[in-house]
């Protein structure tokens, strides 16, 4: 697992693989669409990962997206990865192909009317110790107004290393590290993973010139609040790559440690009210009020400022703090006795 790079008979040519993980959303015909309408040299296999589980797995739900493939629906091959998560459907998928290259695409995203030409340019460009190419990826945001919290966030990832909704990997490299981790069960963190282990093992990854759409898609209210399931993640990405796993993958390190102190406040004030000291209790209740106010307000500041949005900003900003931490908390647990990457590999 650890070779040098550029050996072990890895496939030198352009030839490449799409493959798709989906929850069968209403944005996967669109992504399809756009792949098909796309110019330059065809995949030679597109590989769609159906990963509802198997009670929600109704197959008519593909029967629209996959008659906008057109020609290409003669060279698509659908397969069931069961609901385990993006990681394990993409590990299905990797298994199906034999092109030299696997190229994955999130089912949210659309590919530039040019992208299998640019594709099979940023691939061709690749050194021989080039393991990965990303694309480029553009997130369109509202002009009218100031973009909402749930925007701001989708635009990061037009800056984010390594994100799987447009990166294209040797497939052979791919089989040298074990694909992704699935232990990381939601779309978040596998990709850093991934990219981190293919480092390790000595290859070299690059940004191309191809470019995706990544589209803000819908999302419920209070989205932000199941996100903090990533903190659990973050913890998995400690136990793996170490303390500066942040540094190594050019991550933001996000806001953990206050989300602790504040949830730290909060938890005091209760406490110490309780055991009937009030003053106590004021000191520490006041250090919550002025971190939750001073988080609402990094969120609320950049924003439309809506009722709706100041609101919801309001809200979630007292409920983040303790779920983040109680989810940093249990994928410490989860994680403890997880083996750091390089013992794994040696």
């Amino acid at each position: 697992m650890t070779a040098a790079a550029g050996t072990g008979g890895t496939g030198t040519g352009s030839g490449y693989a799409v493959v798709v993980p989906t929850l069968v959303r209403d944005t996967l015909a669109d992504c399809l669409a756009a792949l098909a309408a796309a110019t330059g040299p065809d995949p030679d296999e597109i590989v769609l990962v159906d990963d509802r589980p198997g009670s929600d797995a109704d197959p008519g739900a593909l029967e629209h997206p996959l008659s906008v493939l057109g020609d290409l629906r003669e060279r698509t091959v659908v397969l069931r990865s069961g609901g385990r998560g993006p990681a394990a459907a993409r590990n299905t998928g990797i298994q199906a192909v034999g092109s030299p290259w696997t190229a994955f695409l999130d089912d949210d995203v659309q590919v530039g009317p040019h992208w299998c030409d640019q594709l099979v340019q940023d691939l061709a460009e690749a050194a021989p110790d080039t393991g990965a190419v990303q694309g480029v990826i553009a997130v369109p945001l509202p002009g009218e107004r100031r973009p909402t919290d749930w925007e701001r966030g989708t635009a990061g990832l037009a800056r984010a290393r390594w994100i799987t909704a447009d990166m294209a990997y040797r497939t052979d490299v791919l089989k040298q590290v074990a694909g992704f981790d699935e232990r990381f069960t939601r779309a978040f963190r596998e990709d850093a993973d991934l990219a981190l282990r293919v480092l390790d093992a000595g290859w070299r990854i690059r940004r191309g010139r191809r470019t995706t759409r990544h589209p803000v898609r819908p999302a419920a209210r209070w989205v932000s609040l199941k996100q903090q399931r990533g903190n659990a993640d973050d913890a998995l990405m400690r136990r793996l790559h170490g303390p500066d796993w942040w540094a190594k993958a050019v991550a933001p390190r996000g806001r953990i440690r206050r989300h602790a102190a504040i949830t730290a406040a909060g938890a005091a004030a209760l406490a110490l009210a309780a055991a009937g000291r009030p003053r106590a209790a004021a000191l520490a209740g006041a250090g919550w009020a002025a971190g939750t106010a001073e988080f609402a307000w990094a969120r609320i500041a950049p924003g439309p400022r809506t009722r709706h949005e100041v609101t919801t900003m309001l809200v979630t900003s007292a409920l983040i703090p303790p779920a983040a931490t109680w989810h940093r908390l249990s994928g410490l647990w989860r994680h403890r006795a997880a083996p750091a990457w390089r013992e794994v590999a040696a």
